[in-house]
């Protein structure tokens, strides 16, 4: 009985979690000396340091929350 449940799992491959995460590719577009402290440190949150840079993120409802705050500064594939 022990011997049938070790082949079962055993034929079952291991999937890469991080691998089957969809990505979205962010681009910085727009300046945010204008805006508050809350959209100015969502964008470091995401990974940003200078305007123009393009950043890939993992397509999680953080993310997208995230992106929703500035969606008016960046742009979004």
């Amino acid at each position: 009985m022990e011997n049938a449940t070790a082949t079962t799992a055993a034929a079952i491959p291991a999937v890469d979690p991080i691998k089957t995460i969809a990505t979205v590719t962010i681009t910085w577009v727009k300046s945010a000396i204008s805006y508050g402290k809350n959209q100015k440190g969502t964008l470091r949150a995401l990974g940003f340091h200078r305007l123009g840079q393009v950043i890939t993120q993992p397509d999680v409802p953080q993310i997208r929350g995230m992106i929703n705050t500035v969606r008016h500064l960046v742009s979004v594939k």
